[in-house]
């Protein structure tokens, strides 16, 4: 992550609420009103979907904007900005509120509603590094290939009967003979081992004849990606094969794989190119 600090001193500010973020948690956005008010001009925003969002956004004028919402309202707005690219004449401000909050803590925003709100006001904006994609999509964190499903999350109210439940399809895989395993769906996610070339500033890495586990990319340092490749290891733990550089592709079999928070494929090939201090956060100083 590429950092160059420059003041992040503004009397106006645009305070743009994530509709998730309130629904989700209305009390952390009221604090982040109240704070942020109190310490300078704001005119506040709460547009009900995306199109009134990037339109509230593209109305800013001279207002510093200052997110209040969750990982995907940050990629969203980063986004945005990037294909009007105005990314570089604008430093964002966040305070994260909402579910999904680990990137934002990453990127080291503060978490915490007041916190977060005192860095908007008394922070400094640090420009940091971008992955563009060859379809204009952004990574701002970490890239990882596969992307695996999200764990099953079971609900605390509804344990006793998911264990009764669970005891009736045992009994049933008891009494009844066992299928034979079914082929999977065209187009349907795989999870297993990955078949893929990946490239970095034209030199292969690894090559379709070797089956890894996971490829991961994020954004380095001075311009650069820093990339991890794990081999699928064959009795002992395979050592990953690291690389840096300023593109990297990967191209195979149809894959999938997780930007940030979003998943985005099937896709046979895809290269990622380093924008070196492509945007600015403010963050504590």
């Amino acid at each position: 992550m590429a950092e160059v600090a420059t003041s992040a001193t503004s009397d106006q500010l645009l305070v743009v609420i994530d509709p998730v973020a309130r629904r989700t948690d209305g009390e952390s956005v009221r604090i982040a009103k109240d704070v942020l008010s109190a310490g300078a001009a704001t005119k506040v925003c709460m547009p009900e979907g995306p199109e009134e969002f990037a339109r509230v956004l593209a109305r800013r004028g001279s207002r510093r904007p200052v997110l209040v919402g969750d990982d995907r309202a940050l990629m969203r707005t980063v986004s945005l900005l990037h294909r009007q690219r105005e990314l570089a004449g604008c430093a964002l401000s966040m305070v994260p509120v909402g579910g999904a909050l680990s990137l934002a803590g990453a990127l080291g925003v503060p978490t915490g509603a007041v916190a977060a709100a005192r860095a908007v006001l008394d922070g400094v904006v640090r420009r940091m590094d971008l992955l563009v994609d060859d379809s204009d999509g952004v990574v701002l964190g970490a890239l990882r290939i596969p992307s695996l499903p999200s764990p099953a999350v079971p609900s605390p109210a509804g344990t006793g009967h998911a264990s009764w439940l669970r005891t009736c399809q045992s009994l049933v895989r008891t009494l009844v003979p066992a299928r034979p395993p079914r082929e999977p769906l065209a187009g349907a996610p795989r999870f297993g081992p990955a078949r893929l070339r990946v490239e970095v500033d034209g030199v292969t890495l690894v090559d379709l004849d070797q089956p890894v586990e996971t490829v991961a990319v994020r954004p380095g340092a001075s311009g650069l990606a820093e990339v991890e490749v794990r081999p699928v290891s064959v009795g002992a733990e395979a050592s990953p094969l690291c690389a840096r550089g300023r593109s990297v592709t990967v191209s195979g079999a149809d894959f999938r794989y997780r930007a940030d928070a979003v998943v985005a494929g099937p896709v046979r090939t895809r290269t990622w190119v380093v924008r070196e201090g492509a945007w600015g956060l403010t963050l504590p100083g």
